[in-house]
């Protein structure tokens, strides 16, 4: 995994990790662009999620990867966190050079349908989107708060 401190230069991956689908939105390097993509369908802890994020990693030219943790009202670790903890162990042995930060999701999703209604979406095509959405709020507050490296990191095994 690479080393706590100055996040290197690179975009930056936000995931909104789910068990049937993730949302992905990404910063570029100068963070002047940030662009929900299309979710990824499929088991949030099979391989094929793991080899998406590679290949955006690849093509993205990333140097973090900011992941959202659905924690409960005490700040106490939801079931889904901890799956998700495990997911990010896994990602952060198949791609080492990358930093890997968690955010506290709260509220993104409910902030994600808001906007998503306001620009018009409908019916499935907001649902398709809302994921992605999601990772983009959360990808907004990280850097609205200074870019903050000091997020729990995950521990490898």
């Amino acid at each position: 995994m690479a080393q706590a401190g100055k996040l290197p230069t690179g975009s930056v991956l936000a995931i909104d990790h789910g068990t049937k689908r993730c949302g992905f939105a990404v910063a570029d390097a100068l963070r002047l662009t940030l662009t929900p993509l299309a979710p990824y369908h499929g088991p949030g802890d099979g391989d094929g999620l793991i080899d998406h994020i590679a290949g955006l990693a690849e093509e993205r030219t990333l140097s973090a990867l900011l992941i959202g943790l659905p924690m409960h009202l005490d700040q106490s670790q939801s079931e889904q966190a901890k799956l998700i903890r495990s997911v990010a162990q896994r990602i952060a042995r198949r791609l080492p050079d990358l930093h890997i930060l968690f955010i506290d999701e709260h509220l993104t999703s409910k902030e994600a349908e808001a906007r998503l209604v306001e620009a018009g979406y409908t019916g499935q095509d907001r649902k398709d989107r809302r994921d992605s959405w999601s990772a983009l709020v959360m990808l907004e507050e990280w850097i609205a708060n200074g870019e903050p490296l000091n997020l729990d990191t995950p521990k490898l095994d």
